[in-house]
């Protein structure tokens, strides 16, 4: 089985980049001067950063003459008319409670020039993106202080073969991966057709996702909130110790023929009923904690997003709804006991959380929110997931046809992994996982996950 990395360098030397001024940009209509108030979801402390994204596009020669930066300037403006909340600025009430002053002070909105080709960037690009801090401008490390400031920062790079990048940085309160690509496809439409707004409307609508009015929290015992109960300090948890020089990144490809192999594993009655999230997601937090070697008696943890929209066992979220609609459900065991059972034991235990995430898990987490200052979800010895391959971040079209890539600009924090779309050297479809680990640990990693795959005739990291 061959070992090369699937990371993708960057091929050639380091680009430069030239940026010019930042500018404001404005709804391109008036629109309403109110305060809007953000969900109890939303405004949770840890959804209070700038979350990142990249769009690679190749050259179009009938574009020839167009500028992909005017266009979507321009397009950017109308789009604002109809989600005018983003031109505003976010402002804390008691309680820590954030609503949305729409003053429509604007977006800001950079263009940028780069010694740079599509093409360096690989076939199929995948995380961390090389160079991606040059590709985005943004509001730099503020922590979770984001009152006061623009809520979404662009940066359309020109590339000298004749292809682009659009760089974002928005705030994760006010929307989550389904409604920043929701945002992003009516900037699109907007720019490549002929409309004057959007196909589909956005709803505001954060009212239906509030805590009670007298907050009680049911017989869910919320382990996104609530540190590990064995020693809870960060010098239990080598992946928030160790310093991101030492940390490798590498990403592994999840096809047919792979996840064939890992349903071999599992018996038969449980075979046929496992999704391929499930699957991934029991295999990858098995082997990374056999990689990490954590003590046998440490409670070990994978955290992944569940989102609300369309699904029966929520309550209905309207469509053009942009907010955060999403929960956190956990999966944890003892270290000994996850690296010593059969995969099996770890997929029922992610089928056991997934099937937690209600409508009542959603309220009663809404209660805990406003009764516990809006507390952060845990990562000490805790995996986070993110299935982000039904996003259709990919599928952001600005008139140039669809990307080479589409989707996060970096592969943090470390104790994440996006769930991506991908396709391997083959051209196959599958799922690609980034993985951030230290040296020591991805080399186990990688010996663990081989073990689980004992067909020679396919490699799981090549893609």
């Amino acid at each position: 089985m061959a070992s090369h990395k699937t990371h993708l360098p960057y091929i050639g030397k380091t680009f430069t980049i030239q940026r010019a001024k930042p500018v404001l940009v404005v709804p391109a209509e008036p629109t309403p001067y109110e305060f809007k108030t953000l969900s109890d979801i939303d405004d949770q402390d840890g959804l209070r950063f700038y979350a990142t994204g990249i769009h690679l596009y190749k050259g179009d020669p009938s574009k020839e003459g167009q500028d992909p930066a005017r266009v979507i300037r321009d397009a950017l403006a109308k789009a604002l008319v109809y989600y005018y909340p983003i031109a505003g600025r976010l402002r804390e009430e008691a309680g820590r409670k954030l609503v949305v002053e729409c003053n429509s002070e604007g977006v800001v909105f950079v263009e940028a020039e780069a010694d740079a080709r599509v093409e360096d960037f690989g076939e199929e690009p995948v995380l961390p993106i090389p160079g991606a801090e040059k590709l985005l401008y943004g509001p730099g490390d503020y922590g979770h202080d984001v009152t006061n400031k623009p809520l979404l920062y662009i940066q359309v790079t020109r590339f000298k073969c004749g292809g682009f990048c659009f760089g974002l940085q928005i705030c994760h309160v006010i929307a989550d991966a389904p409604g920043v690509f929701q945002f992003l496809a009516a900037v699109a439409e907007l720019a490549r057709e002929s409309r004057c707004s959007p196909s589909v409307k956005p709803v505001w609508d954060r009212h239906l996702l509030l805590a009670s009015s007298t907050p009680q929290i049911s017989q869910f015992s919320h382990l996104e909130y609530h540190e590990p109960d064995t020693p809870n300090n960060t010098a239990y948890d080598i992946m928030l110790t160790t310093p991101s020089e030492e940390m490798i990144n590498q990403s592994f490809f999840f096809g047919p023929k792979q996840l064939l192999a890992l349903r071999k594993h599992l018996p038969l009655h449980i075979r046929a009923k496992a999704t391929n999230f499930e699957v991934i997601t029991a295999a990858v937090w098995q082997s990374r904690t056999i990689a990490l070697d954590y003590s046998s008696d440490l409670e070990i943890r994978v955290l992944f997003v569940v989102n609300a929209r369309r699904k029966r066992r929520f309550r209905k979220i309207p469509e053009g709804y942009y907010g955060n609609a999403l929960v956190f459900p956990v999966a944890c065991a003892t270290s000994g006991k996850l690296k010593g059972a059969p995969l099996t034991y770890a997929l029922e235990l992610v089928k056991q959380a997934k099937e937690m995430a209600t409508d009542e898990f959603l309220q009663s987490a809404m209660d805990l929110l406003v009764t516990h200052d809006r507390a952060h979800f845990v990562d000490t010895r805790t995996y986070l997931v993110s299935d982000i391959t039904r996003a259709g971040l990919d599928a952001v079209d600005f008139g140039w046809g669809g990307g080479v890539y589409g989707g996060p600009a970096t592969a943090v924090p470390a104790t994440a992994s996006f769930f991506m779309k991908g396709r391997n050297e083959r051209g196959e479809e599958g799922v690609v996982v980034p993985l951030c680990l230290p040296e020591f640990a991805m080399k186990r990693f990688v010996i663990e996950i081989e073990g689980l795959m004992q067909d020679p005739d396919f490699d799981i990291y090549d893609c």
